[in-house]
C-alpha cells in the first residue's frame, strides 16, 4: 500500500500504516512480514553457528583429552568462550521472540480498536469503511496490482474473520468447544451485548478468542516468506515471477512448505507471553491460557487447509474471498470480483469448505465487495428508468439482498459528486447485469460516448472503457480527500 498523502483523512493515514505494520516495507524493518523474513534467516544462521560451534567443540574435547595438563586451562578456556558464544545467539533470538509477540498482540488489537464499536451497527460500518479503504487505495489495473495486493490481503482478510465471527456466534453455530467455553452462558441473542452483560467475560473473549483469530489470519501464509519457498517462487536466479500459476507438483511443495513453517514461526518465533508478577496460581493460570491459546492458533491454521465443517472455516472461508478481491494472480479482472460467491460455492459443493460458513458470509458482505465501482440507471420520480447511468460506491455491509448493495452515490446528472446520498441499487438498475444493459438499448452510440466523455477522467480512460461499463473504478476518485467521506451520515 502506497504512503499516505497529504490529501488523505485521518482514518485513511491509519488503514495505510496499519498496512504497512502488517505486510509493508520499511528502513527498520518492522513490520510483521519483515519480522519474520528476518526470523527465517536468522534461524538458518544460527543453525549453521550452532553446528560450526559442536564440531569445534567436539574437535577440542577431543585434544584436549590428549593435550599435558598444563596447557589443559587454556583450551577450557577456549571450549567456555564458545558454549558462550553459542548462548548469546540463543539469548537473542528469545529477546526478539518476545518483541515480535509484543508487536503482534499489539497490532491485533489496534485492529480490533479500529473495527469494532459500541454496536453490532458501529461494528459493521467501520469494518466497511476499513474493507472499503484498502480496496479503494489498492490499484485495479497495470502492473502493480499483485504487488500491491499482497500488501493487503492479510489486514483485508482479518476483518472479514472478525465479523465473521460475529456472524457464526449470531447464528449460534459455533461449536468449537475453546469458543463456547469463552462465550461462558453468553447465547446467541444475548451476543451483541456480550460487554454490557459480562464485561470481564467479553475482556477474555478478546484476548483469547479474537486476538488469537486475527494472529491466525495474519500468520497463515508467512510460511510462503521461508527462503525455500521463495526459491520454489523465485527460481535459483530469482529472477521468476512470484504470482505466475506454479506446477501442480510445485504447488503441492509450496503448501507444504508454507505450513510447515507457518506453524514452527507461530510456536517457535512468536511464542506465547511471559508471565509478569509474583503470584504462583497467577502465573499456572496465566500460563494455561497462553498454552491454550498458542495450541488454538495453530488449530485454526491447521483445519483451514481442509477445514470440511471445522472451525478452520473461520479461516479458511474469508482466506479464498480475499484471494479473489485481492488477487495476486496474473488473470486478476476487477470487472469480474463480483462472482467470488461462485467460487466459493463451488468449493462448499466439492466439500472443502462449510456452505453454512460461506452463506454467512454472504449475508454480511453481499456479492458486491466493499469499495466496488457501481454503474447504475437512475429512475425518474415516476420509478421509469432515465436514460443514462451514474457511478456509486459500495459502502455498507449485510445488504437486505446479495445481489442488491448499498451503495453511495459518486455522480449526480453525470457530475462527480462528494456529498452524494446512501441508495440500494436493485438488481434492475445495475449494470453489472447484463440484461439491465438492455434497458439502455435504444441511446445511440453518440448520446454513450457523451455520458462517457462526462464520467471519465481524460480521453486515454475513455479509450479503454465501453461504451456501457459493467462497472468503473473510483480509485482516482477516492484519492481526493473530500471523496474518502463515503460513511459521513
Amino acid at each position: 500500500m502506497a504512503k499516505a498523502q497529504a490529501s488523505d483523512t485521518n482514518l485513511t493515514i491509519q488503514i495505510r500504516n496499519l498496512s504497512n505494520k502488517i505486510y509493508g516495507h520499511s528502513i527498520l524493518k518492522d513490520s510483521v512480514l519483515e519480522r519474520a523474513i528476518k526470523y527465517f534467516y536468522s534461524l538458518s544462521y544460527l543453525y549453521k553457528t550452532r553446528d560450526k560451534i559442536t564440531e569445534e567443540l567436539a574437535a577440542l574435547n577431543k585434544k584436549t583429552a590428549s593435550i599435558p595438563d598444563k596447557e589443559a586451562p587454556s583450551h577450557k578456556h577456549l571450549i567456555s568462550q564458545l558454549k558462550k558464544n553459542l548462548q548469546v545467539e540463543i539469548d537473542d533470538l528469545e529477546i526478539e521472540r518476545k518483541e515480535r509477540e509484543k508487536c503482534l498482540s499489539t497490532l491485533c488489537y489496534d485492529i480490533i480498536e479500529l473495527c469494532d464499536g459500541a454496536t453490532f451497527d458501529d461494528n459493521n460500518r467501520k469494518s466497511a469503511q476499513i474493507l472499503a479503504t484498502i480496496q479503494l487505495l489498492s490499484p485495479t489495473e497495470g502492473k502493480q496490482v499483485a504487488l500491491a495486493n499482497e500488501q493487503s490481503k492479510p489486514f483485508y482478510k482479518t476483518i472479514l474473520c472478525l465479523r465473521l465471527l460475529d456472524r457464526l456466534c449470531l447464528d449460534n453455530v459455533i461449536l468449537d468447544p475453546y469458543i463456547k467455553d469463552r462465550l461462558q452462558d453468553i447465547s446467541a441473542e444475548q451476543y451483541n451485548d456480550f460487554a454490557t452483560l459480562n464485561p470481564d467475560g467479553y475482556q477474555r473473549f478478546v484476548d483469547e478468542v479474537k486476538v488469537p483469530l486475527l494472529m491466525a489470519a495474519l500468520l497463515q501464509d508467512i510460511g510462503n516468506h521461508h527462503p525455500d519457498a521463495q526459491l520454489l517462487l523465485k527460481g535459483d536466479d530469482g529472477q521468476q515471477d512470484p504470482y505466475r500459476m506454479l506446477e501442480l507438483e510445485d504447488r503441492k511443495a509450496l503448501l507444504q512448505i508454507n505450513y510447515r513453517e507457518t506453524v514452527r514461526y507461530l510456536i517457535e518465533g512468536i511464542g506465547a507471553r511471559n508471565y509478569v508478577g509474583n503470584s504462583k496460581a497467577e502465573r499456572e493460570r496465566f500460563n494455561k491460557a497462553e498454552r491454550e491459546k498458542l495450541l488454538f492458533i495453530k488449530r485454526l491454521i491447521k483445519s483451514s487447509i481442509n477445514p470440511k465443517q471445522s472451525i478452520g472455516n473461520l479461516l479458511k472461508v474469508p482466506q479464498i474471498y480475499t484471494s479473489i478481491i485481492m488477487s495476486t494472480k496474473p488473470n486478476y479482472n476487477y470487472k469480474l470480483l463480483p462472482k467470488v460467491y461462485q467460487v466459493l460455492n463451488q468449493n462448499a459443493q466439492r466439500g472443502s469448505c462449510s456452505q453454512v460458513v460461506v452463506d454467512a458470509l454472504l449475508s454480511i458482505t453481499g456479492i458486491f465487495p466493499q469499495g466496488y465501482g457501481v454503474v447504475y440507471i437512475p429512475n425518474d420520480s415516476d420509478g421509469k428508468a432515465l436514460d443514462r447511468y451514474e457511478y456509486a460506491i459500495v459502502n455498507r455491509l449485510y445488504p437486505e439482498r446479495p445481489q442488491e448493495p448499498k451503495c453511495r452515490i459518486a455522480s449526480r446528472n453525470l457530475t462527480f459528486i462528494n456529498h452524494g446520498q446512501d441508495i440500494t441499487i436493485a438488481k434492475d438498475n445495475n449494470l453489472h447485469f447484463t440484461e439491465t444493459g438492455k434497458k439502455l438499448a435504444s441511446i445511440s452510440k453518440e448520446r454513450l460516448n457523451e455520458i462517457l466523455e462526462l464520467l471519465a477522467s481524460n480521453y486515454a480512460e475513455r479509450q479503454k472503457l465501453d461504451l456501457l461499463p459493467r462497472c468503473w473504478h473510483p480509485k482516482d476518485y477516492f484519492s481526493i480527500k473530500v471523496n474518502q467521506k463515503l460513511w459521513n451520515k
